[in-house]
């Protein structure tokens, strides 16, 4: 007979899963949004440095022409699925403040860097913002600190030959004085639209025309803000070529998303690409309400790492189900095109430089970096018109470059059309199928930034149209819409 003690069944905990997947971090936890008073304040000042940064030490503007063109901008709590904030008492309120002297900006052209301060008795010790602009890393915000967590090192740049033909070099043969009808609606477009810098219309042969404003010229590198989305875009399409990524459908690698039990896994790049990875982040405002945010620049405000933070972000929406137009999913995309260089042991900024815009001889081209040294993928790029319009050409060309195959084939056709019913966004690019522009085709695409800066692909006429605008300024969109319909109906030769 067997006295020993009944052996007790195991204990069974019903709540987790005891199997441990190859990753088992799970999700990163989640940046929190400030939306305190001060904390706005202090990327009120932020953006401010960055803005006269880039207009000074990137754009290469004068002081006094900077001032005219810059524009206070207020800022709100970040908004929600539907709708954007109102900042209207907050934009009085920053006005009032520049008129009393509360705001100053100071330039320090030694060491290319901006400063803004905030004073207010209410908020204490003045808050200050400050930005510096770097070659080959564009304007770099850092806030309050005094300098970047890394070494802006000189990045070295392949440069086109200047006495190439462009597009393949730089040398651009002078453009015959545009027709009549054209020169009419050019002429229009740049009374009606203050801040324009410049409009180019080309073939993948030459340039047509192109026409500047008095402080427009054809070597200023000129914003791009949200147009660098399509340069994300279009590296993304690089690295699927190269088979250093798979398939746009595959789960999004990024470095901080490797654990399946994430619902971040079911994010896919396609759903990056589209805006539709249902990102947002959790709100705090001044009385500690917590709400859920979307919309929102912050990665143009804070002085923080970009890529940690868009990563960072949760999941608010279904993959794959809601349109929501917001910068961080770039980021996460910015974030695994680094993983994916470094990895492989080569140099971050050279390599992505040289994946795409060296390789079409697009010399002016920079991004900007953040304070940790990510060249941030979702906007705040730079280049010239002429620049900028040899990535259209690449488009028209099917992704094809001096006989070399860049892209995937059917890249094109994927990058520049929507997928979706609802919604006229495409990979990064804007396309005309709600008919934005009424006088364009259906299916002419764009790059797109938030103040009217645009790389228009008009794949069945064979021609390129890259318009630089100052930010904050409008553009007169319906001449914009005549020009380039115009220009449509001239037989080029």
């Amino acid at each position: 007979m067997n006295d020993a003690a009944p052996v007790p069944p195991p204990v069974v905990d019903s709540t987790f899963d005891s199997t441990r997947p190859l990753f088992a971090g799970g999700p990163p936890d989640p940046v929190v949004y400030d939306g305190s008073p001060r904390a706005i304040r202090q990327r009120t000042v932020n953006f401010a440095a960055k803005r006269f940064a880039d207009m000074m030490y990137v754009t290469g503007l004068d002081r006094s022409i900077a001032e005219r063109h810059f524009r206070w901008r207020s800022l709100g709590m970040p908004g929600g699925l539907s709708g954007r904030p109102d900042v209207t008492g907050g934009q009085a309120e920053l006005i009032a403040a520049h008129r009393a002297g509360r705001l100053t900006i100071e330039t320090n052209d030694a060491d290319r860097r901006a400063t803004v301060r905030w004073s207010d008795p209410a908020f204490g010790a003045p808050l200050s913002g400050s930005a510096i602009a770097r070659p080959g890393y564009g304007g770099i915000l850092l806030g309050s600190r005094d300098a970047p967590s890394f070494d802006p090192v000189p990045i070295a740049r392949g440069k086109p030959a200047a006495d190439r033909a462009w597009p393949h070099g730089d040398a651009v043969e002078p453009p015959r004085p545009p027709p009549s009808e054209l020169a009419t609606t050019l002429d229009a477009l740049f009374v009606s639209s203050p801040g324009i810098y410049g409009i180019l219309i080309a073939s993948p042969e030459r340039v047509l025309a192109e026409r500047y404003s008095a402080f427009g010229a054809p070597g200023r590198a000129t914003p791009s803000w949200s147009m660098t989305k399509a340069v994300t875009c279009t590296l993304i399409g690089r690295l699927i070529h190269e088979g250093w990524l798979g398939s746009v459908y595959d789960p999004a690698p990024a470095p901080l998303w490797r654990d399946p039990r994430s619902i971040h896994h079911l994010i896919t790049l396609d759903h990056l690409l589209r805006m539709r990875s249902g990102l947002g982040f959790p709100v705090v405002d001044e009385h500690g309400r917590a709400t859920i945010g979307f919309e929102n620049s912050a990665v143009y405000q804070d002085a923080a790492d970009a890529f940690d933070a868009a990563q960072r972000s949760i999941v608010a929406t279904v993959p794959g189900s809601v349109y929501r137009y917001i910068n961080a999913g770039v980021n996460v995309l910015g974030a695994i095109i680094r993983d994916r260089i470094e990895t492989r042991g080569l140099p971050y900024h050279a390599t992505l430089y040289g994946l795409l815009a060296d390789h079409l001889g697009m010399s002016t081209y920079q991004h900007s970096a953040d304070c940790t040294g990510n060249l941030v993928a979702s906007g705040s790029g730079f280049a010239t018109l002429r620049d900028y319009a040899k990535l259209g050409v690449l488009y028209l060309q099917d992704g094809v470059w001096q006989g070399e195959r860049l892209l995937p084939s059917g890249w094109v056709d994927y990058a520049l059309s929507p997928t979706h019913a609802g919604s006229a966004y495409a990979a990064c690019f804007r396309s005309n199928a709600d008919r934005s522009f009424p006088d364009l085709p259906p299916d002419t695409a764009w790059a797109s930034g938030a103040s009217d800066q645009r790389i228009f692909i008009l794949r069945k006429h064979r021609l390129v149209v890259t318009v630089a605008n100052e930010a904050d300024h409008p553009m007169d969109l319906s001449a914009l819409n005549s020009a380039i319909a115009t220009a449509i109906g001239i037989g080029w030769r």
